[in-house]
């Protein structure tokens, strides 16, 4: 077990709280999705309420060690000064000597915003002498960012050399659900698995295969699965150096018990646009010229009748072309019956958590997590630095 944030003394104390305010802007430097900030408010609420000093830290996009004006965190700032009502003040830098003078003069309740971790390279090369300088600003480490808990940077693992260093209510919260999922479920346990690509799920899937009860597969990694069994998929998506490999699976979930479903039909097209001409397959296989957009209404009831009886969910990866109309209908289908089971749900971060939202059914979640990346990597089971490096209890 890691220490929180609740297991230590704030008053007075200046809390360095690394948070992930990775948000996506418009041309005009709108936000244009705070959920990130939203995520991080329990933390900062708590510290403030307890009298600390708090200096936020934070990357935004991938500007490759270099200043680039439109990845300033100012935009933040003025939202999350709206969101908590009270002065942030953003700094220019996130190191040097008028950093370390605005950061001295803070008074318990104050609140500064560090610029842009990233403009420096050091950040990502995990520097310790860049990773000292950070900690010079705080008597204590939070970290809050779970969303880069998988990278060892500066601003995650290195700083944890340097001060005492504990995880904030989001990242606990991240560890507590991920966590159960992975050695203590209440089952039935129902993993749904889509996306792109099988690849990327590879870990995940051998990884759950000794603790789910049942795994449902759709989305675009969906078709090399079918291939593998022979089916016909005409232009759909296919990793043809992955078939083997999701042949072997198939045959490792049916010697350990667990029923895997794959998709009995397919919404498809022939050009891949919004509001292009569709159809629904009569059965599971794909006629040439014809690509897979999204799981068929059979296949939409087959998946609700299997999330029936569960008591514990995991999805990770949308099930069809979620963000093309009308593509997004099997995902809706399956978010809609998640809400309104009375089971543990918990979303993987990243595209499904985008795709939940714009459904309105994020509230009806147990969890939704806030890192794509750093979820995938947890489920596969593998260490995450930005955790590992934290004190424990």
């Amino acid at each position: 077990m890691k220490k929180t944030i609740k297991d230590i003394d704030l008053k007075g104390k200046k809390a360095l709280i690394r948070v992930d305010f990775n948000v996506p802007l418009d041309k005009k430097q709108n936000i244009t999705d705070d959920s990130r900030i939203q995520a991080a408010l329990p933390t900062i609420k708590y510290a403030l309420d307890a009298d600390a000093k708090v200096i936020l830290m934070s990357h935004l996009g991938r500007p490759d060690g270099k200043l680039v004006d439109s990845m300033k965190l100012n935009p933040v700032a003025e939202r999350l000064e709206k969101l908590i009502g009270r002065k942030v003040v953003k700094l220019d830098d996130c190191i040097g000597g008028d950093v370390k003078k605005a950061v001295d003069k803070l008074k318990p309740g104050d609140v500064v915003l560090l610029e842009n971790l990233r403009f420096h390279p050091e950040e990502e090369k995990n520097d310790p002498e860049f990773s000292k300088k950070l900690a010079s600003l705080g008597d204590i480490f939070i970290n809050d960012a779970f969303g880069t808990a998988h990278r060892a940077h500066a601003s995650t693992e290195g700083i944890t050399k340097y001060l005492p260093s504990v995880a904030g209510l989001l990242l606990q919260k991240e560890i507590e659900y991920l966590g159960n999922i992975l050695t203590n479920p209440v089952k039935p346990f129902v993993a749904i698995l889509g996306g792109a690509k099988v690849s990327d799920k590879i870990g995940v899937v051998e990884n759950l295969l000794d603790k789910v009860n049942t795994i449902l597969i759709g989305g675009g990694m969906a078709y090399t699965f079918l291939k593998s069994q022979g089916k016909a998929i005409g232009s759909s998506k296919l990793e043809a150096d992955k078939v083997e490999l999701a042949g072997g699976i198939l045959l490792k979930a049916q010697s350990k018990g667990v029923t895997l479903i794959l998709p009995l039909d397919h919404v498809i097209v022939q050009k891949l646009e919004p509001n292009a001409p569709s159809k629904v397959t009569e059965g599971i296989d794909i006629p040439d010229g014809w690509m897979g957009v999204d799981i068929g209404p059979k296949t939409a009831e087959s998946f609700k009748a299997a999330l029936k009886t569960a008591k514990t969910v995991l999805w990770n990866g949308p099930l069809g072309i979620f963000e093309m109309k009308p593509f997004d209908k099997g995902s809706k289908e399956i978010a809609k019956t998640l809400a309104e089971l009375k089971a543990i749900s918990v979303i993987g971060g990243g595209d499904t958590a985008s795709c939940v939202a714009s459904f309105g059914l994020q509230g009806k979640m147990s969890h939704i997590s806030t890192g794509g990346g750093a979820s995938l990597e947890y489920l596969e089971g593998q260490p995450l630095p930005g955790i590992v490096a934290l004190n424990d209890k």
